[in-house]
């Protein structure tokens, strides 16, 4: 099956990169956007834009109907929907199937498999991925306590819905528990009309660690390497490394097939991230990410695979470009999310970009859709680019970050760059040692 034109379902610095794997593959593109995006970079660069409606989501991205529409008048035969919106949008890939149009992803099933926490957790018991001790399905309030004294505190209530952090609370106690359901099951129906709960153990000082996977959809598929994804805020992604300081290699390649084998098993097909939490040399099973990662570029700057390329060879039928024993490993990347917010207090500060200047330099990318008179509106995440930059050792590699950051220029709006200044000069960063919590703590601890 050859595709021919892609509708890239998405904005800002995602499209822009899709955008530009399309352009090397000698496919046409439709980039369709709100009322505010209008003068975006990848609407510009596009061969083809619609607009799909006024500024808020529900109305533009999220707008099934809108986006259908806009392939069918553009003749566009797959749709690309990038992260975030539609991209873990079940219902979204079933439409695209009765309509004939290819979506880039994974099956609906599988989208439905690991879309239910509960659900992912169980198939990944049955497919060998070693998991956290937790309940076996949903947690009501009058079964907590046993569950809770089963799995022994503290424990974790989370929405089996989720993501981004809501519907999530730490009980340590038995007198913490009650509220803690109560309070997890009302921010889970407020955020996603879902109020399941499940429960697990709670991890003290454990790392985000995430495989990078991709398979054919026939039985074929690949790990390339993992991501340390540790430096959170609200359970938010600010910093990531390729491969992890935490890891040797014989725990990277262990881990790694344990988890292409699983997908293997599932037939799985595109790209997806299989998230752990690591303590003390054990990995457990988070979840699963049917669809492209924010930091999926570091992975692409230790193994020179291109991912968005293989989701379009995947999604044509052409297959896996590379066999797992051709994929090599070279030096470490770290990537940084350059968002739109004061970089304290991170509240947003969206507004027009003054002066732009992205830094260059070997074993340096960025991925940004913003420039010069670029107004950044108020309705959408506040990533405005992210920073990737590669070297041979993790050292050359934090040595390189910390030059780029005093040429990377964005006047007329409030960034996070210099949180990443600070954190590039820590003695604890620089020794790679971090966990979830360390930067909620230091932010707490240099607080003004």
């Amino acid at each position: 099956m050859t595709i021919s034109k892609i509708l890239i379902a998405n904005r800002g610095e995602i499209a822009l990169r899709v955008l530009r794997a399309c352009k090397e593959l000698g496919i046409a593109t439709v980039a369709v956007h709100s009322t505010a995006d209008a003068d975006a970079m990848h609407v510009r660069l596009a061969d083809e834009s619609v607009c799909i409606g006024p500024p808020p989501s529900r109305d533009s991205y999220l707008n099934i109907h809108q986006i259908v529409a806009a392939c069918e008048i553009t003749g566009a035969d797959a749709v690309h929907p990038g992260y975030g919106f539609l991209s873990e949008n079940a219902k979204f890939a079933d439409i695209l199937d009765a309509h004939g149009i290819t979506f880039i992803g994974p099956t609906a099933e599988h989208i439905r498999l690991m879309g239910d926490k509960i659900t992912a957790k169980k198939t990944a018991v049955e497919l060998g991925i070693p998991v956290v001790p937790g309940s076996a399905g949903e947690v009501l309030p009058e079964n907590a306590l046993e569950i809770a004294r089963e799995i022994g505190f503290p424990v974790l209530i989370k929405a089996t819905a989720g993501g981004g952090g809501r519907g999530m609370k730490v009980a340590k106690t038995e007198a913490e528990l009650e509220e803690a359901v109560s309070t997890a099951r009302s921010e889970a129906l407020a955020a996603f009309g879902n109020d399941a709960v499940y429960m697990e153990k709670y991890l003290g000082k454990p790392r985000h660690i995430e495989v990078q996977v991709v398979g054919d959809g026939a039985g074929n598929a690949i790990h390339l390497g993992e991501r340390d994804c540790s430096l959170q805020r609200r359970h938010q992604k600010v910093w990531e490394e390729a491969n992890s300081p935490a890891l040797n290699v014989e725990q990277r390649m262990k881990i790694g097939q344990i988890c292409a084998d699983a997908m293997k098993k599932m037939k799985y097909r595109g790209a997806g991230t299989i998230e752990f939490l690591y303590e003390n040399g054990e990995f457990y099973f988070i979840e699963m990410n049917t669809r492209l990662q924010v930091e999926h570029p570091i992975t692409e700057a230790i193994t020179g695979i291109d991912l968005v390329h293989e989701q379009i060879r995947v999604a044509s039928g052409a297959g896996l470009s590379v066999t797992q024993d051709e994929i090599t490993f070279s030096g470490h990347a770290i990537e940084c999310r350059i968002n739109a917010e004061d970089p304290r207090t991170f509240v947003p500060s969206p507004g027009t970009i003054t002066h732009f200047h992205a830094p260059g330099g070997l074993g340096v990318r960025v991925d940004s859709g913003a420039y010069a008179g670029y107004k950044i509106p108020p309705y959408y995440d506040s990533l405005i680019g992210k920073l990737i930059v590669h070297g041979r050792t993790r050292v050359e590699c934090m040595m390189r970050l910390r030059r780029v950051l005093d040429e990377f220029v964005v006047d007329g709006i409030k960034t996070t760059l210099p949180l990443f200044q600070d954190l590039v000069a820590n003695q604890d960063i620089a020794n790679g040692d971090y966990d979830i919590h360390w930067l909620e703590d230091y932010l707490a601890r240099t607080a003004p």
